[in-house]
């Protein structure tokens, strides 16, 4: 009820729609669609209702695969939600998004606030394609405004191939746990030849310091992954670069499919 005394429409979500009306269902209240599936002490009941939940999840990507499907050339930009507009960084996401555009790529980011916003700002202003694929929290976060193509996913997993099958980048602004996560399954998976090899790039050198000095001092010394592992991460300061990199590495792609006699590889 509000302070007037007149109910407020309750405004939930359903994966990527929107429902308004109707009381939530307080089992469901306060956790996410991935802690549900995944939440092996929850009510028998939920047991049988597992296999159904096969059926959802092979929906999400059908619907993934159908709206990016006719994507152009995209890259996929990560980065912290809570970047604010007049940190730095924020306005290079914003610049980055834009020199993207203007090199071909349609942007693709989570969707939300912070540096995901950025670069779907910089895009959209410089008349590329913006591209924001979403996720059901617990706490109300919406597409941000400069989306022109979005999606909201129920299940992290699914969201996440979308990012990497349509990507042929990964640029990896500051951030936090989401972003480390995003950032060493894009490693792994091209460390594993589980996707065409493409370039994956930490923008913002003394930010990611630390982190690059415990993967070289650390890890490789240890030989917990091999020292041409360190060879897949590019670091720049420079949005030019981290484009000039891309480019350069489909233009490598495709001569080597020129040269084989096949088509380009084709990521995902």
């Amino acid at each position: 009820m509000s302070d007037n005394g007149t109910r407020r429409a309750h405004r939930r979500t359903r994966g990527p729609v929107q429902l308004r009306g109707g009381e939530p269902d307080p089992r469901q209240e306060g956790t996410t669609t991935d802690q549900r599936l995944l939440d092996s002490r929850g009510p028998s009941d939920w047991v049988h209702a597992d296999p159904w939940r096969v059926l959802r999840i092979q929906a999400e990507f059908v619907e993934g695969f159908g709206l990016l499907a006719e994507l152009p050339r995209a890259v996929s930009v990560f980065g912290s939600a809570r970047t604010k507009p007049d940190d730095p960084f924020y306005a290079a996401g914003v610049e980055l998004g834009a020199a993207l555009a203007q090199a071909g790529y349609a942007v693709i980011t989570g969707g939300g606030p912070g540096a995901m916003e950025a670069a779907n700002k910089g895009a959209c202003e410089a008349g590329g394609m913006s591209v924001g694929l979403g996720i059901e929290l617990p706490f109300e976060q919406e597409l941000n405004e400069w989306v022109d193509v979005g999606i909201s996913f129920r299940y992290f997993f699914v969201r996440k191939t979308m990012f990497v099958k349509y990507a042929q980048a990964f640029v990896i602004l500051p951030g936090g746990f989401g972003t480390l996560d995003e950032l060493f399954e894009a490693l792994t998976l091209v460390q594993t030849t589980k996707v065409t090899r493409f370039p994956v790039i930490l923008f913002g050198s003394a930010y990611w310091a630390g982190l690059l000095d415990w993967i070289r001092g650390t890890l490789a010394d240890h030989a917990m992954i091999s020292p041409r592992d360190l060879d897949l991460i590019t670091v720049t300061d420079d949005v030019a670069e981290a484009v000039r990199v891309i480019r350069e590495a489909d233009a490598a792609r495709e001569a080597a499919g020129q040269e084989s006699g096949d088509p380009a590889p084709v990521e995902g």
